[in-house]
């Protein structure tokens, strides 16, 4: 089945380039051209991946993610000219799962598409087998079948990227990640530098998992390497 993409970009130009690429890639594309509509249609058409520009008119890219977002955790690209890290961090802590900045490679592009789709599609039900996947670790507890995750027997909001670090660390409860190998095997792909991305990313799981975030006991910093599952 063909997985379906809603583009939401103002620029019809580059909309057109990126949808007839996506065409090409054997996707179906759906296309806004402002905040409203494109909140309409993500209403009422089931899609895979959204691909969100920032500077929307009617309704801006921030205010239509945080409105996508309580709806629904399907994987949310933003693709915009805002480039500083003020506007990276406050996507990804509204939960987009990643920030490509313009000018953008069409192939990287694609790239990271088909990455988001298969981390997000690897955990729906049906997509194992019936019987339920669950990991625990204190009080916390991960639902792989139902891409869930609940504290103190209470359910937790997380986003994609989120839900996949901390499955991370709860699958490999005595090991030490480097941030460079968070990276590569969360967004599959060669690291860079990009530690902001990392850093904001554990920075909103602790606010969400740990009684005092400034004194984690979940997500513990090992200064110098990386981080660990607490003990």
């Amino acid at each position: 089945m063909q997985k379906k993409i809603l583009i939401v970009e103002d620029d019809m130009e580059i909309s057109e380039v990126v949808k007839g690429h996506l065409v090409q890639e054997n996707f179906t594309v759906l296309t806004a051209f402002d905040g409203e509509e494109a909140l309409e249609l993500f209403e009422n058409t089931p899609v895979d991946l959204v691909l969100l520009d920032l500077m929307l008119p009617r309704l801006n890219g921030i205010e239509l993610l945080k409105r996508m977002r309580e709806r629904s955790f399907v994987p949310v690209l933003i693709i915009s000219a805002k480039e500083s890290d003020v506007d990276k961090t406050l996507g990804l802590g509204l939960g987009a799962d990643d920030y490509i900045s313009k000018p953008f490679s069409i192939v990287e592009l694609t790239a990271r598409i088909h990455a988001a789709i298969r981390r997000a599609t690897q955990y729906l039900p049906g997509a194992r087998e019936s019987s339920s996947h669950i990991i625990q670790f204190k009080a916390l507890t991960l639902e792989l079948d139902t891409f869930s995750a609940k504290l103190n027997e209470k359910s937790i909001q997380l986003t994609s990227k989120e839900f996949h670090i901390l499955k991370l660390f709860m699958q490999n409860q005595s090991r030490v990640f480097t941030k460079e190998q968070i990276y590569q095997l969360i967004w599959e792909e060669d690291y860079f530098g990009n530690k902001n991305a990392i850093n904001v990313h554990i920075r909103r799981l602790r606010e969400k998992i740990e009684k005092d975030p400034s004194n984690p006991q979940y997500i513990r910093t090992i200064w110098g390497i990386g981080y660990k599952l607490g003990e």
